[in-house]
C-alpha cells in the first residue's frame, strides 16, 4: 500500500473513532439533558399538584401542575432559536457546553423552591421561572447533539448515529424516574417535604460529569468545511451573510411540514410519560411501583430506539416512522386497558408495549429533521423544527388529555379519539415530506 493509501486509511480509522466519540458524548450529554428536563414530568405527576396546587380539586390540580410543565415546551423553540443562531454561526461544540450548564443549574434551583404552605403562589412562578429555563436550555441542546452525531457520521449510517441523541430520552427517563421512585418510597409526608427535591438537586452531580465530557469531543468536520467554504467566498465577493433564522425562513413549507411530522410523536412520548402515569395511579396501582414500571419500560425501549434509526437507514425514514404511528393508533386502547387493571406487571406491559412501538417513530426522528436543511442553517433549522414539533404535540398535550378526560367523565374513548387524530395528522405530513436519507449533508445553503 503506497504511503498515500496509508494515510487515507488512517485518516479514515481516526475519523470513525473520532466519530464514535462524539456519539457516545451525544448520547450521554442528552441522558443527563433529559433527565433533568422529564424528572420534571414525573414530579408533574405525582408531586407537584400536592406540594403547589394544594386546596384544588384533584385533578384540577393535575391540570395546573401540568400547565407549568407545558411552560418548558413554549420555551423550547426560543431556546431551538438563540442556541441554533449561534451554533449555525461559531460552531455546535460551544453551544451544547452552555446548554448543559444552564440546564444543569436550573434544575438543581428547582429543587430548592419553596412550597405552596411556605411562598404562596410564589413557588410556582418560581417553577414556572426555572422550567423555562429548562426549556431554553434543551431547546438549544437537542439540535447541536444531533447535528455533532449526524456531521461526523459516514452517508448511509446517519439514522442509526443520530438515533443515540434520542435514546437519551428514554436513558434520561429510566435514570430520573428510579430516582424519584426510590425517594418515592418514602413516608408519603417525608416524599412530599423534601424527598421529591433530592433528584433534582442530584442534577448538579451529573452537570459535572456531563461537562467533563463535553470539552473532550471535536467540532463537526462538516461545519468547519462549510465555515471555511464561506471565508473563500467571501474574500471572492464580499457579502453580508444571511442570519440562519432567515435562511430557514425561506423555505417555511420544509419547516411547518417537519413540524406537523414530529408533533404526534412527541404527543404520544409525553402522555405515557405524564398522564398514563397518573391514570394508572388513580385507578389503584401503587405509585412507586408505577414508577418503577415506566422505568424498566424505559430502559427496554432504549434499544428499540436505536434500532429504529439503524432501520431507517434501510428504508428510509418516513416508512419506518409512518408504521410506528399506525401500529401506535391500533395499540392506544388495549394500553388504557392495562393500565386500569391495577396489577403492576400489566402496567408495566402497557408501558413497555408503547413505547417499543413508538421507539420505531423516535429513532429515525432525529436524522428526519436535521436532514431537511442546509449546513448554515442546519442547528437553527433543525432545533426550530424539532422544538415547534415538541411544542406543538407535547407541550400542552398532558394538560389538553387531563381535561378532556376530567370533562368525558373520565372516560378514555375520547382521549384515545385525540391522540389518534393527532397521529394521523403527523402521519400525512410525513408522507408530504421528501425522504431525506440520501440528501448530501455538504451543502452549504439551507
Amino acid at each position: 500500500m503506497s504511503q498515500i493509501s496509508q494515510l487515507q486509511a488512517m485518516d479514515a480509522a481516526t475519523r470513525r473513532r473520532e466519530a464514535r466519540t462524539v456519539i457516545a458524548s451525544s448520547y450521554l450529554g442528552s441522558t443527563i439533558e433529559y433527565y433533568d428536563f422529564l424528572l420534571y414530568a414525573t414530579a408533574a405527576a405525582v408531586v407537584f399538584p400536592k406540594v403547589f396546587f394544594t386546596g384544588m380539586d384533584e385533578w384540577v390540580g393535575v391540570v395546573a401542575a401540568y400547565g407549568t410543565f407545558a411552560a418548558g415546551y413554549v420555551a423550547r423553540p426560543v431556546g431551538g432559536i438563540i442556541f441554533g443562531h449561534f451554533g449555525d454561526r461559531l460552531g455546535r461544540k460551544n453551544m451544547l457546553i452552555v446548554s448543559m450548564l444552564v440546564m444543569g443549574i436550573a434544575s438543581t434551583l428547582i429543587g430548592l423552591v419553596p412550597g405552596a404552605a411556605v411562598a404562596g403562589a410564589w413557588g410556582a412562578v418560581m417553577l414556572v421561572f426555572l422550567r423555562v429555563c429548562q426549556g431554553i436550555a434543551v431547546g438549544g441542546e437537542w439540535g447541536g447533539a444531533a447535528l455533532m452525531a449526524l456531521e461526523h457520521s459516514e452517508s448511509g449510517k446517519r439514522g442509526f448515529a443520530a438515533s443515540f441523541v434520542n435514546a437519551g430520552a428514554p436513558t434520561g427517563a429510566v435514570l430520573g424516574t428510579l430516582v424519584m421512585g426510590a425517594f418515592a418510597a418514602l413516608p408519603n409526608e417525608q416524599f412530599l417535604a423534601w424527598g421529591w427535591r433530592v433528584p433534582f438537586l442530584l442534577s448538579f452531580v451529573l452537570l459535572g460529569v456531563g461537562m467533563f465530557v463535553r470539552l473532550k469531543v471535536s467540532e463537526s468536520p462538516i461545519f468547519k468545511a462549510a465555515l471555511e467554504q464561506e471565508k473563500a467566498e467571501q474574500e471572492a465577493a464580499p457579502v453580508r451573510r444571511e442570519i440562519p433564522l432567515l435562511q430557514v425562513l425561506r423555505r417555511p413549507k420544509t419547516l411547518i411540514f417537519t413540524m406537523l411530522a414530529g408533533a404526534a410523536g412527541f404527543g404520544l412520548q409525553v402522555v405515557m410519560a405524564t398522564f398514563s402515569v397518573t391514570y394508572a395511579v388513580s385507578k389503584g396501582a401503587d405509585r412507586q411501583g408505577v414508577l418503577y414500571a415506566f422505568a424498566a419500560a424505559s430502559f427496554v425501549s432504549i434499544i428499540f430506539v436505536v434500532m429504529g434509526g439503524r432501520l431507517s437507514d434501510k428504508l428510509g425514514r418516513r416508512p419506518v416512522m409512518i408504521g410506528g404511528l399506525v401500529l401506535f393508533i391500533l395499540y392506544l386502547t388495549p394500553m388504557f386497558q392495562l393500565l386500569a387493571s391495577n396489577n403492576i406487571g400489566l402496567v408495566f406491559v402497557a408501558f413497555a408495549i408503547g413505547l417499543m412501538i413508538h421507539s420505531t417513530l423516535f429513532g429515525p426522528l432525529a436524522a428526519f429533521v436535521s436532514e431537511q436543511f442546509g449546513t448554515t442553517s442546519r442547528y437553527t433549522g433543525a432545533s426550530l423544527g424539532y422544538q415547534l414539533a415538541t411544542l406543538l404535540g407535547a407541550g400542552f398535550t398532558p394538560a389538553i388529555v387531563a381535561q378532556i378526560f376530567k370533562d368525558s367523565g373520565q372516560n378514555t374513548a375520547s382521549v384515545i379519539a385525540y391522540l389518534a387524530i393527532m397521529s394521523v395528522v403527523s402521519i400525512v405530513f410525513i408522507l408530504l415530506t421528501r425522504e431525506p436519507k440520501n440528501n448530501d449533508l455538504t451543502t452549504v445553503g439551507s
